[in-house]
Formats: structure tokens, C-alpha cells, sequence
């Protein structure tokens, strides 16, 4: 390294002027320290309360998926049942033979599970889905503010073991201006307040969704 000091008083001491080096260096730290976060406990425990939630909110839709799947088999067999039982009861009429309603009976039991199918189908689609997916949405927001505060610790942790190094350096010096916004630690502050925006977007949009519920809810 050759610098003037006179013409440059402010000075950058980098392990390697090979930039490219620099940068994936940064970025496997950094990819280290976000390992180490999730890693935590807070964080697992919140990654799991995630998990949880996403599974029954993608259970739920599964189950309206094949609810509605049933319901449009049970309408087209009804159709077709109802349709044979009109046929059967017009050629006895035709024929004057005794009139049969069994397959009348059979409409009206298919009938029923339509009923009971359209119910559960509502009660999926206005109750339990809306109320898992805010409960999704909660727990992936809190989720991402444990990654952001975990990031936030580690990358205090590694200012103070920097500073503490360089503190032999400001006994000669007096003054050492450290940028900490160039390093591992400013990378993990950068993607900490990425995770805590998102955080409150994610919030807010759970925050709709239940308002818009309670809405529906209010209305009915």
C-alpha cells in the first residue's frame, strides 16, 4: 500500500485490494451470520410457529379444494338422479303402474349432502381460511422481526470484537473513525432492517385481511 499522507488524510485498510474478493468474502460471512441467527433459539421457535401455521392454513385450502370437489360430484349424480326419477315417474304414469318414489328418496338424501357440503365449503371459505391465514401472516411477521433482531445482536457482537482489536491502534492514534456500514456487521444491520420491513408489510396486510373479516362478520 503507497499513500501520501499529506494529500490523503483519510485512509482505508482493506485485507485485499482484490474487490471481487471483497465482496464474496462479505457476502459468506454474512451468509455465516444468517445461518447463526436462524440457528437461535428465539428464531427456531418462531420459524416453527411459522411452519405450524402455514401448514393449516395450506390444510384448510386442501380441504375446500376437495369439499367443492365432492359438492360439484354430488350436484352432477343428483342432476342425473333427479332426471331418471321424472322419467320413471311420468312412464308409470303412461303405463298406469303404481308409482315409485324410491328414487326421490335418493335425490332427497343427495340433496342433503349438498346442503351439508355447501355449508362446510362456507364455513371454510368465510371462517376458518381467513382466520388461518391472519394467524399465518402474524406468525411469519413475527418470524421475520426474531431473524432481524437476532441479525441486529450478531452484528453488534462483531462491532465490539472489531473495535476491540483496533483499540490498540487508537492508543497511537487517539482518534480511529471505523465505517462499520462496509463490513459484515453493516451487511447484517442492511438485511436486519430489510426483515423488519417486510416485517411490518406482512403485518399490515394481516391487519386488512381481519379488518375486512370482522367487516363481513359485522355485516351478516
Amino acid at each position: 500500500m503507497s499513500f501520501y499522507l499529506a494529500e490523503t488524510p483519510t485512509l482505508e485498510a482493506v485485507a485485499t485490494e482484490d474487490e471481487r474478493a471483497l465482496v464474496q468474502d462479505l457476502q459468506a460471512r454474512a451468509a455465516e451470520a444468517v445461518q447463526q441467527a436462524e440457528s437461535q433459539p428465539p428464531v427456531c421457535e418462531a420459524m416453527g410457529a411459522q411452519q405450524q401455521a402455514e401448514d393449516r392454513l395450506e390444510r384448510l385450502r386442501t380441504a375446500e379444494r376437495s369439499l367443492n370437489r365432492h359438492a360439484k360430484e354430488a350436484r352432477a349424480r343428483v342432476a342425473e338422479l333427479s332426471e331418471k326419477a321424472l322419467e320413471n315417474l311420468v312412464e308409470a304414469a303412461a303405463s298406469g303402474k303404481k308409482l315409485e318414489f324410491k328414487k326421490l328418496d335418493e335425490v332427497a338424501v343427495g340433496e342433503a349432502q349438498i346442503r351439508t357440503l355447501g355449508l362446510a365449503i362456507e364455513r371454510l371459505a368465510e371462517h376458518l381460511i381467513p382466520r388461518a391465514q391472519i394467524a399465518s401472516l402474524r406468525e411469519e411477521a413475527h418470524a421475520l422481526e426474531a431473524k432481524a433482531r437476532a441479525l441486529e445482536r450478531i452484528a453488534q457482537e462483531r462491532a465490539e470484537k472489531v473495535l476491540e482489536q483496533l483499540r490498540g491502534a487508537v492508543s497511537e492514534e487517539m482518534v480511529l473513525p471505523v465505517d462499520m456500514s462496509k463490513g459484515v456487521a453493516g451487511a447484517l444491520l442492511a438485511r436486519a432492517a430489510g426483515l423488519k420491513r417486510l416485517a411490518v408489510q406482512v403485518s399490515n396486510n394481516a391487519d386488512r385481511i381481519e379488518r375486512a373479516y370482522q367487516d363481513r362478520r359485522a355485516a351478516a
